[in-house]
């Protein structure tokens, strides 16, 4: 009977140890969507390779999230919406388009990516539970996204977005 009450206690803890958010994990709520994310370790991966990604980008002209506005004033309930498509731009668009000859550059692309892809996984499960409600706002302003991505080659496009990540993490960051 000991040994129950210990498994039950043992499994107990475990259980409230797995919904607590890890060491620099930060809890960001979309509208009624909550998810934790490392934004440290994404800080520091980008922070890397900011310069050399940047060097990289052709065109100088255009932008991709920051057309007047792209990503400002959004409804609480629009930003589920809009963080969902971003994230699912980032990892189906841009890191498969970001190769470069260099492999520590490629390896914080991919760790950035990563956790870009465990959150597109836990806003897709908002998604699917109608916590992220799309509105028309949301929905013209990552058209506009997809319109300034589109503009450019798939390469240069890439390199573009991965270098103004700063805007979108900045954005983030300011709609706790």
């Amino acid at each position: 009977m000991k040994g129950s009450h210990l498994f039950l206690c043992l499994f107990s803890m475990s259980c409230w140890l797995n919904l607590m958010p890890t060491a620099g994990n930060r809890i960001f709520h979309f509208g009624h969507c909550r998810v934790s994310m490392s934004m440290t370790e994404i800080r520091l991966g980008f922070t890397a390779i900011k310069a050399n990604i940047q060097a990289r980008d052709p065109v100088r002209t255009v932008s991709i999230l920051s057309h007047p506005h792209s990503l400002h004033k959004f409804k609480s309930s629009d930003r589920c919406c809009i963080a969902h498509h971003l994230f699912n731009f980032y990892v189906d668009k841009v890191f498969k388009h970001c190769k470069t000859e260099d492999s520590y550059i490629n390896r914080k692309i991919s760790s950035i990516a990563n956790s870009f892809l465990s959150m597109k996984r836990k806003l897709r499960q908002c998604h699917e539970q109608n916590k992220c409600m799309c509105g028309e706002e949301s929905t013209e302003k990552f058209k506009q996204i997809l319109a300034n991505y589109d503009g450019l080659n798939v390469t240069s496009a890439a390199m573009k977005s991965l270098g103004e990540l700063d805007i979108l993490l900045d954005w983030m960051e300011k709609s706790q």
